[in-house]
C-alpha cells in the first residue's frame, strides 16, 4: 500500500513538473516582435507647410511588418504597427535643394532619428537610419530607399533636386533590394 502510494506521489509529481515546463516553454514562445512592435515609436506630426515650392514627403517601413522574423528584435520598439514613420506630409523646400536636403530637415522637425554618411564615391549622402532602422536590420537586403513620383532614381538623394509637387517617399526594403517596395531589380 505503502508503495501504490509513493508511486502515485511519484505520477503526480512528474505530472506536475511536465505541466510546469510546457507552461513555460509555450510562454517563451511568445514572439518578442508581437509584443515589442512600436513601443519606443513615437508619432511624428509635422503640420503641412504652403509656400511657392512644396512637395510631400512619406517615410514608411511597412515591410517590416511582412517579415517580422527578419527583424532584428532590438529594432522591433521603433517599428510602428502600421509600419508609417511619417505619413504623407507637405513640406516647403528653396530651389537647388535635394531630397536629402528635403529628409534632413523634415526628420529635424518631426524628431525623427536620422543617420547618414557621405559617400565620395558616388558624390552624395547615404541613409544609413531612419527611426533607428538600420541597413540589414530586416534581413541582408533590407535598407532604406527612395522614391520620386513612384520612380526609384539611380542615383543618391543628395544628386536629385526637388522641383515643385513631388512627390518623394522613403521606404525600407526587405527582400530582393527593393523589389518589395516597388523597385525593378537591377541584375
Amino acid at each position: 500500500m505503502k508503495k501504490k502510494i509513493s508511486n502515485i506521489i511519484m505520477v503526480a509529481l512528474i505530472a506536475v513538473i511536465l505541466i510546469t515546463g510546457v507552461c513555460i516553454a509555450l510562454s517563451l514562445q511568445k514572439k518578442p516582435e508581437e509584443s515589442l512592435l512600436g513601443s519606443d515609436f513615437k508619432s511624428a506630426e509635422i503640420p503641412n507647410e504652403t509656400g511657392e515650392n512644396t512637395c510631400t514627403i512619406t517615410i514608411l517601413c511597412d515591410t517590416v511588418l511582412a517579415h517580422p522574423d527578419q527583424l532584428n528584435q532590438a529594432k522591433a520598439p521603433y517599428v510602428p504597427a502600421d509600419g508609417v514613420v511619417l505619413a504623407k506630409t507637405t513640406v516647403a523646400f528653396t530651389t537647388g535643394e535635394s531630397v536629402f536636403d528635403v529628409l534632413q530637415r523634415t526628420c529635424q522637425k518631426g524628431n525623427i532619428q536620422l543617420e547618414y554618411s557621405w559617400t565620395p564615391i558616388y558624390d552624395s549622402y547615404y541613409v544609413e537610419g531612419i527611426n533607428h532602422l538600420y541597413e540589414f536590420d530586416c534581413g541582408p537586403e533590407s535598407g532604406w530607399m527612395y522614391k520620386v513620383g513612384g520612380s526609384f532614381p539611380n542615383y543618391g538623394c543628395s544628386s536629385y533636386e526637388v522641383q515643385s509637387g513631388d512627390d518623394i517617399v522613403w521606404c525600407y526594403t526587405c527582400v530582393r533590394l527593393g523589389t518589395d517596395v516597388g523597385a525593378e531589380r537591377m541584375d
